[in-house]
């Protein structure tokens, strides 16, 4: 899988220069979408199915400071998956030196259109598939 890349945008950072902490959150959202589509199932395609994926937790931990017009690459890797829930872990990485900026994860449930619990397996076995294939590959 392509890394996600992000160039860092003034209304992104705080009187300092220095990103917001809040940015953190969506940049693992544009991480998450960008994975998706490169699995080939993204957000569209699965709400077109009728499934939805909201978000029930998510972390980060700062470790070094980003700020305006650095580009930062963000590593996204699911590392758990049983059918109904999934965890995607994310690694933000300077794009020029590698140094490690920040760590965070998020994790996620499948539902239908009506909030019902999904299990992948019975019902929507192909995305069961691509789910479970990435796990083979982490």
């Amino acid at each position: 899988m392509k890394p996600y890349e992000h160039k860092v945008q003034y209304y992104e950072t705080d009187a300092m220069g220095i990103v917001h902490h809040s940015n953190y959150i969506r940049w693992f959202e544009e991480a998450r979408c960008d994975l998706l589509e490169q699995m080939g199932f993204g957000y569209r395609k699965m709400e077109e199915e009728g499934v939805i994926i909201p978000v029930l937790s998510v972390a980060c931990t700062y470790k070094t400071m980003v700020r305006f017009e650095d580009t930062v690459v963000i590593l996204p890797s699911i590392t758990e998956f049983n059918g109904l829930k999934f965890k995607v872990t994310y690694e933000i990485r300077d794009a020029k030196t590698n140094e490690l900026r920040t760590t965070g994860e998020s994790t996620h449930c499948f539902l239908s259109r009506n909030y019902a619990p999904i299990r992948l397996k019975k019902e929507y076995p192909h995305i069961y598939t691509l789910f479970n294939n990435m796990m083979s590959t982490n």
